[in-house]
């Protein structure tokens, strides 16, 4: 699997840029790539979701920041290099995988990835019920099993901020691990102990 998470100006793949990819490989995690890129000529900018990510309209704009089209053929590469499988994984993965495949067409690369995806909301929400415990609900009736919850929920601190997708991949890496595996999987992540429900 490629653990994945990205940073956007918005939600919207066709009017919103891809602004930053972080992804860690699975099944070898010295393995990440980290990349940014200046914002496409004409994306619309949410200040929200700049808010989450800390940049600035500017900073999305910057000339001196590589194009998404340059950005997309590193990212390909990297995902060639790969030895293992080319599946995506992470929290939110049906729109990181959204605005990667809008990126790639954009930038005119041959690539994309498949509809075939691992959620790491899917993954814990099945834990919380094969355990018998509530998955937390919002109000409304939907899931409220963020991030940071499932973070907690394997043993980790809350996701530092302003969001990072590097460091978003990894958190995200780590929490896979922890509940399919019972262990760490990052060194940077073993001075938190895995909950003794996950070990074996």
């Amino acid at each position: 699997m490629l653990v994945i998470d990205i940073e956007a100006t918005g939600l919207d793949p066709k009017k919103n840029s891809l602004l930053s990819i972080g992804a860690v490989d699975f099944d070898n995690p010295k393995r990440t790539f980290y990349g940014e890129c200046r914002a496409f000529e004409g994306a619309e900018f949410d200040p929200e979701g700049l808010a989450v990510c800390g940049f600035s309209e500017e900073d999305c704009k910057d000339p001196n920041k590589q194009s998404q089209a340059e950005l997309m053929a590193d990212f390909k590469k990297w995902i060639e290099e790969t030895d293992g499988d080319q599946i995506l994984a992470g929290q939110n993965a049906y729109f990181d995988r959204e605005i990667l495949n809008t990126s790639f067409r954009r930038a005119g690369i041959d690539f994309v990835f498949h509809f075939r995806i691992v959620e790491l909301h899917s993954i814990a929400f099945f834990d919380f019920m094969r355990r018998d415990i509530d998955p937390p609900l919002k109000e409304e009736g939907i899931s409220a099993l963020s991030l940071d919850r499932i973070l907690n929920y394997v043993g980790l601190p809350q996701e530092p901020k302003p969001h990072n997708a590097l460091t978003g991949a990894k958190v995200e890496a780590e929490a896979l691990s922890r509940m399919i595996h019972g262990k760490a999987l990052l060194d940077e992540f073993i001075g938190f102990s895995v909950p003794d429900r996950f070990l074996r």
